[in-house]
């Protein structure tokens, strides 16, 4: 009977090994950080403020993480030293910048480390990071920097029409 209670207990953290791994697999933002000090109102906060980012906010065992990672060949374990948590994102910024905004508000919350696209990020290109604008906000400065020499080119098309109007007269 103990025997069976020991494998039980083996794939349930098999389970959340397994969770972690594909939620890392599949995120292009994974970001470790602390998160002592944190009521449970503000941990609330914090998880509602990555929801609406499309990320998510877990908390995990670090032997649990470690093995994860190991499985994706992924090596952090100098960075899963004392308790840790982990936000997810679809978007490479998105989390990042909700990380670093609410963490100015709560000192308790410091950002340590990250998987950017797969590729191991540390806290100063992370910071760097939360500096950019939202991927909405890059999309936005990318059309009206499209559309400024468009406009430009109308204007020029309607004075050279104008023009050809007055010599015709």
């Amino acid at each position: 009977m103990r025997n069976l209670a020991n494998q039980k207990i083996l794939d349930k953290k098999q389970e959340i090994i397994d969770e972690i791994a594909e939620k890392t697999k599949n995120a292009s933002a994974t970001v470790l950080f602390e998160y002592q000090g944190l009521t449970a109102a503000e941990t609330n906060e914090l998880r509602r403020k990555l929801k609406e980012s499309e990320s998510e906010f877990k908390i995990y065992k670090n032997t649990l993480v470690k093995r994860a990672f190991d499985t994706l060949k992924i090596d952090l374990n100098d960075d899963l030293k004392g308790p840790k948590a982990i936000a997810f994102g679809n978007d490479a910024v998105a989390p990042v910048k909700v990380l670093y905004d609410f963490a100015k508000k709560h000192p308790a919350l410091v950002v340590k480390v990250g998987l950017i696209d797969g590729e191991k990020t540390d806290e100063i290109k992370l910071s760097e990071l939360s500096k950019l604008p939202s991927r909405e906000g890059l999309l936005t400065m990318l059309a009206s920097g499209l559309i400024y020499p468009l406009k430009n080119l109308s204007i020029c098309l309607d004075l050279y029409r104008q023009d050809l109007e007055k010599k015709e007269n």
